[in-house]
């Protein structure tokens, strides 16, 4: 019940701060896939994804002093701007390391919500080198984009409420990166729905947390060749075990299959999305036979593209 009562508890906390997104539907996507499809459309959350809900649960539960010193993560674009809107909703100070190649878009969004970015170099290494600077330097709190538990319940509030919306789903399909999106996914489709069971998409350039679940250890990328860029960090000894547990499987797909996912989504939704949002339609429509004639929703994880660099 531990898991359960956390996300409930989360989601009252955060929702004075969140949107409760719409959840879209397409006779003509669901006809392509075999399948009614429910797409629960965090492109349209408050910074444009739904990494908004886990900052806001892990920065809303700091204490008095942790908030006068502020907050501090690395992330190379959506956590970025999540911690820095929910740091300024509550008043607190928002530290953001960022890779030097990160698109110039999210750089300017968390400037505009108020984030002090520090730039390092484009490796996990540098990441964290710098974080902890910061920590040494003014005593922020650390706040982990994916491998924490305040955020990963957070994060779960998105599957919550769809469940609460169609709640005769049999599978929710969600992208998997860090991890924190997939085992909140997981947590409320077991906990919620009814024998609802939760898969992941991933690309399979960078399939981590598929090698992860057949071998049982954390795996690394060796690349990060993927036009998915929020889908390029690996697994965390926190939400590994939830996926482990909770998903029911990782499908792999492959670049152009995400981009013809992605054009769907534009061509039938009218809808904006990330590249990493497109994986998981990906993953059903690569894997038709397994979904057919299933009700399953979707996580649409966000929308914060450069419209000067679609890939299409």
């Amino acid at each position: 019940m531990q898991h359960k009562e956390a996300i409930l508890s989360s989601y009252k906390r955060i929702t004075p701060y969140i949107h409760n997104t719409p959840v879209l539907t397409s006779e003509g996507l669901n006809a392509i896939a075999g399948a009614n499809l429910y797409f629960k459309c965090e492109n349209f959350q408050k910074m444009g994804a739904f990494k908004m809900r886990g900052a806001l649960n892990a920065v809303l539960q700091l204490s008095d002093v942790q908030k006068s010193r502020g907050v501090v993560t690395h992330s190379s674009g959506n956590f970025a701007q999540a911690v820095s809107l929910a740091a300024k909703q509550i008043g607190i100070s928002a530290h953001i390391v960022m890779p030097e190649n990160a698109p110039q878009v999210k750089k300017d969004a968390v400037l505009a919500y108020g984030g002090k970015i520090t730039l390092c170099a484009s490796t996990i290494e540098a990441r964290e080198v710098a974080t902890e600077n910061i920590i040494k330097e003014i005593g922020a709190t650390f706040i982990h984009p994916s491998n924490d538990l305040d955020v990963i319940y957070g994060n779960a509030t998105a599957c919550y409420e769809l469940i609460e919306e169609h709640d005769y789903l049999d599978f929710i399909v969600a992208p998997v990166g860090g991890g924190g999106l997939l085992a909140g996914t997981a947590l409320s489709a077991s906990l919620f729905g009814r024998n609802c069971k939760a898969f992941g998409g991933e690309p399979i350039e960078v399939n981590d947390a598929y090698r992860s679940l057949k071998s049982g250890k954390i795996e690394s990328n060796n690349t990060t060749n993927t036009i998915a860029d929020g889908l390029r960090t690996q697994l965390g000894d926190i939400n590994f075990p939830i996926i482990r547990e909770f998903v029911e499987e990782i499908v792999c797909v492959e670049e152009v299959e995400i981009l013809e996912a992605m054009k769907l989504i534009y061509q039938r939704l009218k809808i904006v999305v990330e590249p990493s949002s497109a994986v998981a339609l990906a993953a059903i429509l690569k894997n038709k036979k397994h979904f057919s004639n299933k009700s399953i929703g979707i996580i649409i994880s966000g929308g914060n593209v450069d419209l000067k660099s679609l890939p299409f």
